[in-house]
């Protein structure tokens, strides 16, 4: 994990809502790409190597509230600004050390707001203040079929499951990080939203500050028929002029759920994923991606945010070192049972 050297302020405006940045939006048109040439390593490619952030408080799905709109007004942006920092500053309040102890068997929850560290600003491409990661479809939304709403509504009731640690999520395991912050496609989660590029003639390396999840990417290989499924999937990429792409497939079964408080999608092991990495900017990288799944979805969909860079440093996840979590939640779950109150799904479908 890391710590950020500026104070982070968070808030959000709901399950599901937009929330915007704490500090001046910059709404500028970002470096043509022909700026890019200027940027190479010693071995003639596109230079992205670095610590780069995709921390942002911009949503994978557009909220309701914006819906048929790509983008917002600057008005808008700094009118939402003012709410997010009055409950910024309520949350980073300190507590009462005279407060009674919460009521029994509420959930006191396991984060304080000093942890959370989601980004201070919303995504801003090509000058316009995005109101969604998604841009194809154009409302925003996640186009699923009728089988791949099914497949997701089955993976969140079998996420409300506590028969035992395997069928718990994967981030609550320290399996791989929560959601889908490592990738592929990547996208921000609450906190450690860091990834470090290092290039070498062969390969790419993506190294994700969550759990430290490393994607190790060859160069101009072909996708195998493998019968492997590895964690993270399998990734082959190639350079296109000054655009890395990297396509995935063969995804472990046990990543088809991609959940986080931050962003939630159903995959299948053969979904496949092309990313683009594209240098606008001496300070940014334009990521792009394009999920294509025909057992889940109407068609493929698309989304695109900014990768900014940072001077802060990746640290060790120690995810397991300290974690109470797992024996606490089904030693939980066998008293509820012992006292008549066995699991019983709730999720239906509602929106995130």
């Amino acid at each position: 994990m890391h710590v950020s050297r500026s104070f982070v302020l968070r808030a959000t405006l709901g399950l599901g809502c937009l929330t915007v940045l704490l500090l001046p939006v910059d709404f500028s048109p970002q470096a043509d790409n022909s700026q890019t040439r200027l940027i190479q390593t010693d071995n003639d490619i596109p230079d992205l190597q670095g610590n780069w952030s995709i921390a942002t408080q911009t949503t994978l799905e557009r909220p309701d509230r914006f819906a048929g709109r790509q983008s917002l007004t600057a008005e808008e942006a700094s009118e939402i600004e003012a709410q997010v920092q009055a409950r910024s500053r309520a949350a980073d309040q300190p507590g009462d050390p005279e407060r009674d102890a919460p009521p029994s068997g509420v959930n006191v929850g396991g984060y304080n707001a000093f942890w959370m560290d989601p980004g201070d600003r919303l995504a801003v491409i090509d000058g316009e203040v995005r109101t969604s990661i998604i841009i194809d479809p154009p409302d925003g939304q996640l186009p699923y079929n009728e089988q791949g709403r099914a497949n997701h509504i089955a993976a969140m009731q079998m996420r409300e499951s506590y028969d035992g640690p395997e069928v718990r999520p994967m981030g609550e395991r320290c399996v791989v990080g929560f959601g889908s912050t490592a990738g592929p496609p990547k996208l921000p989660v609450a906190y450690n939203n860091l990834t470090q590029i290092v290039q070498t003639r062969d390969y790419v390396m993506l190294l994700a500050e969550m759990n430290h999840d490393a994607r190790i990417i060859p160069l101009e290989g072909a996708m195998p028929n493998s019968p492997t499924n590895p964690w993270l999937g399998h990734s082959v990429g190639r350079y296109e002029g000054d655009t890395l792409v990297v396509e995935t497939s063969h995804f472990h079964p046990q990543q088809t759920l991609r959940s986080s408080l931050r962003h939630r999608f159903y995959g299948s092991t053969d979904m496949h994923v092309v990313e683009r990495f594209t240098r606008v900017s001496e300070d940014v990288i334009l990521y792009q991606f394009k999920v294509t799944d025909p057992e889940n979805y109407s068609q493929p969909w698309r989304g695109e945010l900014p990768m900014n860079r940072s001077d802060d440093r990746l640290y060790e996840y120690a995810c397991h070192e300290g974690n109470y979590a797992m024996p606490g939640i089904l030693a939980g779950a066998r008293r509820a049972e012992a006292e008549g109150q066995p699991y019983a799904p709730t999720y239906s479908g509602a929106p995130f």
